[in-house]
């Protein structure tokens, strides 16, 4: 049980480990590459050791810690068997990118995770690798674990997304790399595009839609980066010092891609004092500086064309909403009940525990404005979610009798320094 209390502002200034989405294809496209890449600044996250767990398993030559890695890509289905099932951990990046690179290898994988990723669904990525040929037997519920064989039957494809998601186009991409035709991707709403901008694939728009194109011609090579550092893990303390009295915050070197920095630009429509400053880029990612201001925030319009790109910053993004002047309401986000936890149902329960009025719904959430006093301190589940986690720390941190967290160490899977980053800025 980790407990807060109320603080009286902010100051300082941040900087952040490894983004973690970039940094899990980071690994990926070095593993694969045949020759030296050469990584900075990667994740410290238990989710990025999952990846690169599993590729040590597959025979790659990982070196290096602290952030800085030499790995030695095997090449062109270079890798070896492993000797026994591979365990993605709570990762559902790791499981499910990985289930496109592993329909083409030629020996046979077993994924697996842990409990919460072992309820999280598979079908969504079972479904094109299966039409590309890929042999993947999932359990009865269509979930890890998941045994993946070598299939004769592997062919490129033509696939509309039916839901925006960097994970199922990124999976079909690691397959669409073995192949000498393309393939070709098509998604109505953007998602996350580290893979195409990493692997430098060519991408239109064709009647308001994206189309992605991937081949072996798209095959990775090695590489030197830093990566930059995690805007999403930072939205925390951007919404924490928005928030908080007389408080000043820089983050430093983080992703300003805008397809991962979305949330500044919202709460930046909210009324936020939020500086942007563009300082360079990495292996094609912009990086910059954020410059946050204490602010008097107004609730807004949250478009369902904008949930795709916030949907990971959405609980933080709700504790925000809560402060702002106006209801706060989000629709079109049934895809967090489908995360490490249901995030729909564990923000209802942990708000009604501080005493908040919250109406439910199939795809999101209301709740009027208002800061209710109840003159107790709150506890809170996390879970076992780190954004559940995370999102009720920076609420207790603004709430008059603070709150305690149970299971907070869960932090730990995307962001093990988020206490001691805290210790840095509260005043």
């Amino acid at each position: 049980m980790e407990s807060f209390k109320k603080i009286s502002g902010v100051q300082g200034e941040l900087e952040y480990r490894g983004d973690k989405s970039i940094s899990h294809r980071a690994v990926i496209f070095a593993a694969m590459a045949d020759g030296v890449s050469r990584i900075q600044n990667l994740s410290f996250s238990e989710d990025v050791g999952s990846t690169r767990a599993i590729f040590k398993q597959l025979g790659v030559e990982i070196t290096g810690g602290k952030g800085t890695y030499e790995i030695k890509g095997r090449g062109f289905k270079g890798c070896q068997a492993p000797a026994g099932e591979l365990y993605a951990g709570n990762s559902g990046t790791t499981a499910r990118l990985l289930a496109g690179y592993f329909i083409q290898q030629d020996f046979p994988t077993v994924l697996t995770g842990d409990e919460s990723l072992s309820k999280r669904p598979m079908k969504r990525i079972i479904d094109p690798l299966a039409l590309m040929g890929g042999n993947l037997q999932p359990n009865e519920a269509n979930c890890l674990p998941m045994k993946i064989s070598p299939s004769d039957h592997l062919k490129p494809i033509s696939y509309l997304l039916p839901i925006p998601s960097a994970q199922i186009k990124s999976a079909i991409v690691l397959s669409a790399l073995h192949m000498e035709e393309p393939t070709t991707i098509t998604e109505s709403l953007q998602s996350r595009n580290h893979t195409e901008i990493m692997l430098e694939l060519p991408v239109k728009t064709v009647e308001s839609q994206t189309v992605i194109t991937a081949s072996r011609a798209n095959y990775p090579k090695p590489f030197e980066m830093t990566v930059p550092g995690d805007v999403s893990s930072a939205a925390f303390f951007v919404v924490l010092a928005l928030l908080s009295e007389n408080s000043e915050l820089v983050i430093k070197n983080v992703s300003l891609n805008p397809q991962r920095s979305h949330y500044l630009t919202l709460l930046q429509k909210m009324g936020g004092d939020i500086q942007i400053e563009k300082t360079g880029s990495s292996l094609h990612e912009p990086v910059g500086n954020v410059i946050v201001r204490s602010s008097k925030l107004k609730n807004i319009f949250i478009p369902g064309g904008s949930v795709p790109l916030i949907i990971d910053e959405l609980p933080i993004l709700i504790i925000c909403g809560l402060f702002a002047e106006g209801d706060f309401e989000i629709h079109h986000a049934a895809e967090l009940r489908v995360k490490e936890s249901d995030r729909i149902a564990s923000m209802v329960h942990n708000l009604r525990a501080a005493g908040f009025e919250v109406e439910e719904f199939p795809d999101g959430l209301a709740v009027p404005d208002g800061i209710p006093e109840t003159g107790t301190t709150p506890v809170f589940d996390s879970f076992g979610d780190h954004r559940i986690a995370m999102a009720f720390a920076i609420l207790s941190l603004l709430l008059k009798d603070g709150g305690k967290i149970d299971n907070f160490g869960c932090v730990n899977i995307s962001n093990p320094e988020f206490l001691k980053q805290l210790n840095i800025i509260i005043r």
